[in-house]
């Protein structure tokens, strides 16, 4: 069985390294952006496409419409970690998991324990006021009075720190995600079409000894797996921490 095989693997890995995307999240009823089921495949008529609306330039010019849309269907407050962010939180407890590196921006790894977690894209929890820098959580932002969230100090409007269209991702970010992935004997990938970039890019730079792939949906890197499974990945971690004992 592949799961076996993938335990196999774990225990005789000391530097484990986990790379995830939107997938990872839809077990706790996050849904992701490109499958079938996706975001950006919504039949709800819309005012402009998704990528549109989560660009920089949108939101300099139609800072209540990405709101509007950014609150209904980017923020998802009462979803819970699933057995995927459990388990890789308690491999690296274990010692055995070195970073997660997500593409993720719903901070579900945290929640479940897991620290050294490297957001490529930021995260919805992190916010600052774009005149002063002053800090907001994700509950004062939702919580708001006001369409577009404004800083009761200088009034400026306050920005996700969510990495948007246009926008390059933190170069510290990616240092550190670099590092973490070509030091690693072991690569997880999960939950990620691999089609954005350059987060994709950076599975590149992996030179252990073997590299899973657990993705519901085909990606380019298929061929290219050690090994693959397609099952959805909490019910695979759930069987791996059973196996593990974790």
């Amino acid at each position: 069985m592949k799961v076996n095989t993938l335990a196999e693997w774990i225990q005789q890995s000391q530097n484990v390294v986990f790379f995830g995307g939107a997938g990872t999240s839809t077990e706790s009823g996050i849904p992701d952006f490109r499958s079938a089921a996706g975001l950006y495949q919504s039949e709800e008529k819309l005012p402009y496409s998704p990528e549109v609306m989560l660009s920089r330039s949108f939101f300099v010019k139609h800072p209540e419409v990405f709101y509007d849309f950014y609150r209904s269907k980017m923020l998802h407050p009462d979803a819970e970690p699933n057995g995927c962010h459990h388990f890789l939180a308690s491999l690296e407890k274990q010692g055995r998991l070195k970073a997660v590196v997500t593409q993720n921006i719903d901070g579900l790894h945290q929640a479940a324990g897991s620290v050294n977690v490297l957001e490529l894209h930021g995260s919805v929890h992190r916010n600052h006021c774009m005149e002063c820098g002053r800090f907001y959580s994700l509950d004062e932002v939702m919580n708001s009075s006001e369409v577009v969230p404004k800083c009761p100090i200088d009034g400026g409007i306050i920005k996700p720190d969510v990495v948007l269209y246009e926008e390059e991702l933190n170069q510290d970010t990616i240092i550190q995600s670099v590092q973490a992935i070509s030091q690693a004997d072991l690569l997880l990938i999960g939950g990620t079409s691999l089609t954005v970039h350059p987060a994709a890019g950076l599975i590149t730079y992996f030179r252990g000894k073997h590299t899973v792939l657990l993705n519901t949906d085909p990606t380019s890197y298929d061929h290219k797996a050690d090994l693959l499974i397609t099952d959805p990945i909490g019910k695979v971690m759930e069987k791996l921490a059973h196996q593990l004992g974790l």
